[in-house]
């Protein structure tokens, strides 16, 4: 009978002390770090110069003297240098007329030569140790799945999670982070790929439609492939830990999920329509999500000012809501930012919505420049730009937002784990940036499309 009673007090108590362990178990495996990231920088032939950009330009029999004027306008805005690339088709002078092998060959050469160099630097972790691979490309779906013939290549093992991707814009990179930390909920000690591009071969607008022809300015080719793990043995060998993510998606409004969206134009070619009310979809997806990251990341004392000032601002109608700062100083919980290279105009949108300096933005501006917007991969060339300039040091708190079709937002914060300093893909060209003669190279090159005839311009 005691025997009895003390197993009928015991066995709560062990049911009470295994659940606690469990709930500790699960506490400790909420981590998400990145081992290694490496973004792709394509062979030198692939750049889209001044001369090659002309010749692209008057190759558009579809373009009369007004649309020209406007691409130059554009392109003289955009931020974007003369050292971009573009797919080889585009060099061949095939745009308007693309293929699926030139679409094929475009991912093949991103994904061969990233990953090989991405696990060459993971040292002994190889193809067969992943267990998750997540994919994006938003506007490129080939079957097999471009996922598939990266398991073919690697001989990647038969049980891996697989996820491919498509339609998620710019904002596909975080979005593929986040499935991976909540997959990392459920499976200790893993190893995940996100490779993260966009397809620009056999998507180049060929057509006359002001709204559909700003995307041949601002996308340019480009990728990153990141390996992560929640194994905390290997902590010591990560580069960054995850510390949040918040995701914003305004597709319930129409006005926002018409912003910016694949179509045809009245000529049947296909593009992407960037309406005028993209700033202002921007703008409310920002301030929601800061709304809900600011709680997260802000310390105490920044957290209790925060909700004092959206408390009189709501007052004053000049709350968060409104512009995304009203007097919060993210700074308090944030060292680094990179922002999203969608343009010019996104990266002074969010720098202004911050309060942030010059020296905050350089690495977006730059990356721009040098890069242009390469979509989803984008923030990882500013991490690199920010890491071969040392500016990221042990404890740094690093925040990436991201904007993309939907619409959305998507923010995560970081943390660095050790010091870092590794070139990247910018090691041909860091010691030259930011340059000093910041002249704008399409003014200077293409400025006599301003006074020239309209009827010289056509192609023969």
């Amino acid at each position: 009978m005691e025997l009895f009673m003390m197993v009928l007090y015991v066995l709560p108590l062990l049911y009470i002390f295994f659940l606690l362990l469990k709930l500790v178990n699960q506490w400790r495996d909420q981590r998400c770090y990145i081992l290694h990231y490496e973004c792709y920088k394509p062979p030198d032939d692939r750049k889209l110069d001044i001369d090659l950009c002309s010749n692209i330009l008057k190759r558009n029999k579809n373009l009369c003297h007004e649309e020209y004027k406007f691409l130059l306008k554009s392109m003289v805005r955009s931020g974007i240098g003369e050292e971009t690339y573009v797919p080889r088709n585009i060099i061949s002078g095939r745009e308007a007329a693309s293929n699926l092998v030139d679409g094929i060959l475009e991912m093949e050469e991103f994904f061969y030569d990233s990953l090989d160099k991405l696990f060459l630097k993971s040292g002994n972790i190889s193809p067969s140790q992943i267990d998750i691979l997540v994919l994006n490309v938003s506007v490129f779906s080939p079957v097999p799945s471009l996922a598939a013939r990266i398991i073919n290549h690697y001989k990647l093992r038969e049980d891996i999670k697989v996820f491919n991707l498509s339609g998620m814009g710019c904002s596909a990179s975080l979005i593929s982070i986040d499935l991976v930390r909540n997959i990392f909920k459920s499976r200790r000690n893993a190893f995940a790929i996100v490779v993260s591009t966009e397809s620009i071969a056999p998507n180049w607008y060929s057509g006359k439609d002001k709204s559909m022809i700003l995307s041949n300015c601002l996308f340019r080719s480009g990728g990153c492939s990141i390996l992560l793990t929640n194994n905390r043995s290997l902590k010591h060998r990560a580069m960054l830990q995850l510390k949040c993510s918040v995701r914003t998606h305004l597709g319930a409004s129409d006005e926002a999920y018409q912003c910016c969206i694949q179509k045809e134009d009245d000529l049947g070619l296909r593009g992407f329509h960037l309406s005028r009310s993209l700033p202002k979809a921007a703008t409310r997806a920002l301030s929601e999500n800061l709304k809900a990251l600011a709680p997260k990341i802000l310390p105490l004392k920044e957290l209790l000012r925060y909700t004092l000032v959206s408390f009189l601002g709501r007052k004053k109608d000049s709350s968060v809501s409104g512009e995304g700062k009203a007097g919060v100083n993210f700074k308090a919980g944030v060292n680094h930012f990179c922002i999203h290279t969608g343009g010019k105009g996104v990266i002074n949108g969010v720098g202004k919505s911050l309060e942030l300096s010059e020296h905050d933005l350089e690495p977006s501006r730059m990356t721009l420049h040098r890069f242009g917007n390469t979509s989803s991969s984008s923030l990882w060339y500013v991490l690199g730009y920010m890491e071969a300039k040392r500016r990221l040091k042990k404890g740094d708190r690093i925040l990436t937002i991201s904007f993309g079709a939907g619409f959305k937002c998507n923010s995560c914060l970081w943390k660095v784990v050790r010091d870092l300093e590794d070139v990247n893909a910018w090691n041909h060209c860091i010691a030259s940036y930011p340059p000093n003669d910041q002249a704008n190279p399409y003014m200077e090159k293409l400025g006599w499309i301003n006074e020239e005839d309209p009827t010289s311009l056509k192609a023969p």
